[in-house]
């Protein structure tokens, strides 16, 4: 038994186990063979690329209220950051300006992660019209660049959606 627990068993050796213990063997699927990639390990690395994009998104959405919130602000200088560059920096593993933090695994049934986005480049917004008050929060830009962000975050979490349910459709057999 402390060989199931370990994962140390072979799937002749399983079926012999759980033979007469009314379990289906179909149903044992967790037990794995040497040198194979966990189910979890799959799903999360072509879940990753969406993961990365949305999360991207929200931040953005972020920074893209604070400058609304701000319109009215004295100095206040609107703020942004080039979301192509910060997700080509996010898939490839590396992050803007400081180093990235990645988390230790000290089990092997743990996974891999980063620590939040690391450190995301702001910059600063150049108006295309100066205001008197030093702000240059420009309110129809802030409203059209919030409105597409928003539009690619739905779509993201609707390809998220078709993925999940096709990945599910081929789990159960359908």
């Amino acid at each position: 038994m402390a060989d199931l627990r370990a994962g140390n068993l072979r799937p002749k050796a399983c079926r012999k186990l759980f033979s007469g213990c009314g379990t289906p063997i179909a149903s044992v699927s967790h037990i794995r063979t040497a040198g194979e990639v966990p189910m979890v390990s799959k799903l999360d690395s072509a879940l990753s690329f969406q993961q990365q994009a949305l999360t991207l998104r929200a931040h953005r959405q972020q920074v893209l209220a604070a400058n609304i919130a701000n319109a009215d602000t004295p100095n206040y200088r609107a703020r942004d950051f080039d979301f192509a560059a910060a997700l080509q920096n996010a898939v490839s593993g590396r992050s803007q300006g400081h180093g990235g933090l990645t988390l230790a695994t000290t089990a092997a049934g743990h996974l891999p992660g980063d620590a939040e986005l690391g450190q995301i480049a702001l910059k600063y917004r150049q108006p295309a019209q100066a205001s008197a008050d030093g702000n240059s929060v420009e309110m129809d830009v802030e409203r059209a660049q919030f409105a597409e962000n928003a539009f690619f975050y739905e779509t993201g979490t609707t390809f998220l959606t078709a993925q999940i349910r096709t990945m599910l459709t081929a789990l159960q057999g359908q």
